[in-house]
């Protein structure tokens, strides 16, 4: 029996001093990311193709449309702003700066507010510093890691260290690759670990380079460095960072390509940083 109070399983609720906390986060953001040249995009809660954003489509809520088409609900707000502003807004705008503030909904009943912001053609440098900005903004100084996907696979293609190995970071069997320099890259955690990349072979070491620079270009000074980090994330397969504070994940973000185009986003998982914050409080 399903009582009239009850709500399902992931979904959210928030009243009193959670919904005002919400209200604050979401007015901040809006006003910071406005202030940095970024103009606002609500995308319809259906979409005819979240199903290329996802490998496990069993995430998808599906329904059908007036002509029988299936339709989900949004489970992915990126691939449909980068296609709506390139595809049907055109030449319409000029703008290639964009963000949203705006829910999730993936199967079976959850749902997930997300402050989002895409670039076009941007960089890791722009995407990370406005990441920073507005979670200072926000009252959250939470350590960022950065990683660099193409490395993993790199691994995985040419060196012959399993995917689902470097996903569970079981470091003994990474250590017990053939490879005269994987404890060093399974040691390298701050910045300063960057400086000396000469034991390793030339692709490792230029996906290094591009997190040394990475590091060298963005002024926060909480970092780490995760070249090892493995998931399997959507259409990012380069320069990724993630924003952690009392081990909940507030952002996420990086470089990416959706249908050939190059572009840098992130999102901030707003149901994280109400958590926090009312911890905090």
């Amino acid at each position: 029996m399903i009582f009239e109070h009850e709500i399902p399983s992931g979904s959210r609720l928030y009243f009193g001093q959670s919904a005002k906390i919400k209200r604050e986060i979401e007015s901040i953001a809006s006003e910071t990311l406005e202030t940095l040249g970024f103009e606002e995009i609500v995308t319809p809660l259906f979409s005819y193709h979240q199903h290329e954003c996802f490998e496990d489509q069993k995430l998808l809520v599906r329904l059908n449309d007036a002509e029988n088409h299936e339709v989900t609900l949004r489970a992915d707000s990126t691939a449909d702003v980068v296609r709506i502003v390139t595809k049907r807004l055109g030449r319409s705008t000029e703008s290639k700066k964009w963000f949203y503030i705006q829910p999730t909904v993936t199967f079976p009943t959850k749902e997930q507010y997300q402050i989002g912001a895409e670039v076009i053609d941007g960089t890791f440098k722009d995407i990370a510093e406005t990441t920073t900005t507005l979670l200072k903004q926000i009252g959250s100084e939470p350590v960022m890691q950065i990683a660099n996907i193409r490395i993993p696979h790199l691994l995985n293609e040419k060196y012959g260290v399993s995917l689902d190995v470097l996903k569970s970071m079981h470091v003994e069997q990474i250590m017990a690759a053939d490879l005269p320099w994987i404890e060093q890259l399974v040691r390298i955690n701050a910045v300063s670990d960057l400086e000396d990349l000469s034991p390793f072979p030339d692709d490792i070491k230029a996906e290094l380079e591009k997190i040394k620079e990475a590091t060298d270009n963005v002024a926060y000074s909480n970092m780490v460095i995760s070249p090892l980090f493995y998931a399997k994330m959507r259409y990012y397969d380069s320069l990724t960072f993630r924003m952690f504070e009392d081990n909940s994940l507030l952002a996420m973000g990086g470089i990416y390509t959706i249908d050939g185009v190059e572009a840098a986003g992130f999102a901030l998982y707003t149901d994280e940083c109400i958590s926090n914050k009312m911890n905090r409080g």
